[in-house]
């Protein structure tokens, strides 16, 4: 064996005992944080059953969750599970045993693509998947269906002949029966390699089909269960990628309502949202529902404070920057050495380029490397300015690492930037508000950031599908001509009016603490972003004893807004 032969063994041998070593602690940490459920419904006695019995004719709720590994979806849904029995719905849970060729749960980071192409999620992922959800939910006794069952050997054979025959160029937009596989297929590709695109991957076309396959199996398994059980409400978490993205199209084929949920910014919230996720229902909701919302100076303060608290992060449990962030940029930043601040500046700021790769009408661009190599380019014209782009920095900190870097991306590009194109690259300390605080203006693509940025009465271009846009606080763009005319009028050398910087921190108010709903039944994990379910009985779920638990489950059964009311009830933290 030769030297090379003996080193690239034993690397394959560190990487299979990092992975092994990663699986057991992220196991670990989940059933640390598993509710014992047995021993809640135990303190309620005979009101449990009592109330199981009562429910069975009530609403049907399903909770499609699917992936019962997920670290997070498996306790919300049995918490929400107890909490809307309590309150009369029939609710079910779906799971997956090992059937579908690929699924969320597959990252590059635990399954390299040549394993995953030749053995699929079951190589790996699989093994505890089901076992881990089904356990969390049986004390409950409510049902829990798998796939298996609702699938046919035919449905089984067609969905392995469309992601085998499909044409390759033809996957990205495969619709089958009205259900539009190919989008969520992709996605589902795209967050595996973890990239804006799949060029450059040798088994992406093999991974992508197996997203197909497992997309159109989810199809058929979720159409028969909404059917055969009559559900009245789907309730999955994000409703994008591979299951829940099929489920919440089929559940809307079927006139099921849908309810999309996500873990929110502020620690023990979650953001809820009807029909879709909240990707697309945070850009379109009615701005009628924050303008009317009573406001005060003490309003003014709380959003304020936490505004202040998100630039260390100290109120969220959801960070990705340095807790402890370099505010003096030109002494500290070495990448901002030749930065002149008597000149115009314009910030930039990425997001992650996989994350969310969802067909959205609204953007002006391809994909957000599109948008910021075409604005290199405009910048490169524009020697007048200085444009300053701050990396995401989830871009190495995130639960999934890009391996698409934004950094790398401008070097392909360009080999050497313009001298008036800075970067501050993800791994950097730099403060991303101080930065963007010495800007003229922003642009931004899908970053919530604007949010922040527009209270603080900063300028900012929308090119993508930032939270931000249509809130009459941004130059928003469709069109890469909008975009391009909108750079054109750069510098604009003012802040934004203080009527207009009012209105931002009324929507960021409405944002952080109305639509971010707290929920005091949950508790952070020690480590991570876990959380754990924190009651003593089952009790503590019934009507009244929680605003935000009531807000939540009147929202699924009655499909009332999925708003808190933190200007009459406080924001909770």
């Amino acid at each position: 064996m030769s030297i090379l032969d003996r080193f690239l063994k034993d690397l394959m041998r560190v990487s299979v005992s990092a992975r092994r070593l990663r699986e057991w602690q992220l196991n670990r940490q989940n059933r640390e944080l598993e509710p014992d459920w047995g021993k809640v419904l135990s303190a309620a006695g005979g009101d449990w059953r009592a109330a199981r019995q009562a429910a069975q004719d009530g609403p049907r709720v399903l909770f499609a969750t699917s992936t019962g590994r997920h670290a997070s979806a498996p306790l919300l849904d049995s918490l929400l599970g107890a909490a809307l029995t309590l309150r009369g719905a029939s609710v079910h849970f779906l799971l997956c045993d090992r059937i579908l060729p690929a699924c969320q749960m597959a990252e590059y980071g635990l399954q390299r693509p040549r394993e995953f192409a030749a053995g699929g999620p079951q190589a790996y992922p699989c093994h505890d998947c089901f076992e881990r959800g089904a356990g969390i939910y049986r004390p409950l006794g409510l049902p829990i269906h798998r796939y298996s069952d609702l699938l046919t050997a035919e449905e089984r054979t067609r969905a392995e002949r469309l992601g085998q025959d499909s044409a390759r160029g033809d996957l990205p937009s495969l619709t089958v029966e009205g259900i539009p596989i190919g989008e969520h297929a992709l996605a589902g590709a795209l967050r595996y390699f973890a990239r804006a695109t799949l060029d450059g991957e040798p088994e992406a076309e093999a991974i992508l089909r197996r997203f197909v396959r497992a997309a159109v199996l989810t199809m058929y398994a979720t159409r028969r269960l909404l059917r055969d059980q009559k559900i009245d409400v789907v309730c999955v978490h994000h409703a994008i990628y591979v299951p829940h993205g099929i489920v919440a199209e089929v559940a809307r084929q079927e006139h099921c309502r849908v309810v999309a949920w996500n873990v929110a910014y502020r620690k023990r919230s979650f953001m809820f949202s009807h029909g879709e996720t909240y990707h697309h229902t945070l850009m379109s909701e009615p701005t009628t529902d924050w303008e009317q919302m009573a406001w005060s100076d003490q309003h003014e303060r709380e959003i304020l404070d936490y505004l202040k608290s998100r630039r260390r992060g100290g109120r969220d449990w959801i960070v990705f920057h340095n807790t402890n962030p370099v505010e003096n940029l030109r002494a500290d930043v070495p990448e901002l050495a030749g930065l002149d601040l008597d000149k115009p500046v314009i910030g930039l700021l990425t997001n992650v380029a996989w994350d969310a790769q969802l067909h959205y009408p609204a953007n002006a661009f391809t994909d957000m490397l599109d948008w910021i190599i075409t604005t290199v380019k405009y910048f490169a014209e524009r020697p007048d300015l200085q444009l300053l782009i701050r990396v995401h920095p989830a871009e190495i900190s995130g639960d999934i690492p890009s391996r698409q870097l934004v950094v790398e991306e401008l070097k392909q590009a360009f080999g050497r930037l313009p001298p008036n194109v800075f970067v501050i690259p993800p791994q950097s300390a730099a403060s991303t508000y101080a930065a963007m605080e010495v800007c003229d203006a922003v642009l931004i693509y899908g970053t919530k950031t604007g949010v922040e940025l527009t209270s603080l009465g900063i300028p900012v271009i929308v090119a993508g599908e930032a939270w931000i846009r249509n809130k009459g606080l941004t130059l928003d763009a469709t069109t890469k001509a909008e975009y391009l005319s909108l750079l054109d009028r750069l510098p604009l050398r003012e802040r934004m009016s203080p009527e207009a910087v009012a209105r931002a921190r009324k929507y960021a108010y409405h944002f952080f603490f109305r639509r971010m709903i707290p929920l005091e039944q949950v508790s952070p994990a020690s480590r991570g972003r876990g959380f754990s379910i924190n009651i003593r009985s089952v009790t503590e779920l019934a009507p009244g004893r929680s605003p935000g638990l009531d807000v939540i489950c009147d929202g699924i059964l009655h499909q009332r807004p999925f708003v808190y009311s933190a200007e009459t009830d406080g924001p909770r933290e």
